[in-house]
This record gives C-alpha cells, sequence and structure tokens, in this order.
C-alpha cells in the first residue's frame, strides 16, 4: 500500500486496503483497522460489512465510523476519539483517499497536544497531508480550536 502515511506508533493512515492488503496489515503487526467510509462510496472493493468480517478473520479488531463530506460533525469526532482511546493499537486508519482518516487523526492528536486549528493544519501539511476541500480544512481548524481550549 503506497500511500499510507505512519503518523506515529499508535496510528497509520492510508487508502481503502484490499483483501490481500488487509492480511498484510495483519502481518505487519496492526492490531486495529479503522474504516470512515460509508455503505455505497465508488470504487470500494469491499463493503464495510465484508471489510470488518475479513479483518476479524484475520485476527484483528475493526471499528466503522461511516463520514462523509456531508455527515462530518463534532459528535463523530469525539465518537472516534473516545473509542481510539480503547483500541487495541496500532491501528491503521482509512478512508478512500485516506483525507477523511487523516483530518479525523489530526484532529485527535491535536486536541491531545493542546494545538490550536492553525498549528493542526500546518503540521498536517508538514506531514504531507493534501487536503483540497475548503470545508473540511475550515472543520478541522474549527474543531480543534473549540474543543483544545478546555484541554
Amino acid at each position: 500500500m503506497p500511500d499510507k502515511m505512519k503518523i506515529n506508533d499508535q496510528v497509520t493512515v492510508g487508502p481503502q486496503p484490499s483483501e490481500a492488503e488487509i492480511d498484510q496489515l495483519n502481518q505487519e503487526g496492526v492490531q486495529t483497522v479503522v474504516n470512515f467510509r460509508t455503505a455505497g462510496e465508488d470504487e470500494q472493493p469491499l463493503s464495510p460489512q465484508a471489510e470488518g468480517e475479513k479483518v476479524k478473520s484475520a485476527g484483528m479488531n475493526y471499528l466503522h465510523i461511516p463520514i462523509s463530506m456531508e455527515s462530518m460533525g463534532p459528535e463523530l469526532v469525539d465518537r472516534f476519539r473516545s473509542e481510539f482511546q480503547d483500541l487495541p493499537k496500532p491501528v491503521f486508519a482509512h478512508c478512500k483517499s485516506g483525507k477523511r482518516a487523516g483530518a479525523m487523526v489530526m484532529m485527535h492528536m491535536a486536541v491531545e497536544e493542546g494545538m490550536s486549528g492553525d498549528q493542526t493544519l500546518q503540521k498536517a501539511k508538514e506531514m504531507g497531508f493534501e487536503c483540497d476541500k475548503e470545508e473540511l480544512i475550515s472543520f478541522v481548524k474549527n474543531y480543534v480550536d473549540s474543543h483544545s481550549q478546555s484541554a
């Protein structure tokens, strides 16, 4: 899987894995796969349900939090952040391209580290995350700014 990006020892982000790549993730020591894709998205080799079955049969844990640009809201980020704490690590988080997964992971890390929204976007850019969706950039900034102050 050429486009995956290791964020830290706990989490790697990337695009949708194939069945063979799911087996490869297991061989690499991944303990949990998190899928942010919604059922019925374009270019989806495995439905979320089929992926969950494949991941579990490969001996890993599976978490599905369906997110689209239309449904992305603070409650979904809060749910991911809450569940992430208890997931066996390391985690492989994905969506179609890795952008939504990257945004979710970056928001979690930023709030945990007390970063501002602008710092989060700058760090994401330095790490190689490219986001061409203005609404996603705005959402990340606003979420982190509204949650980091209380940290």
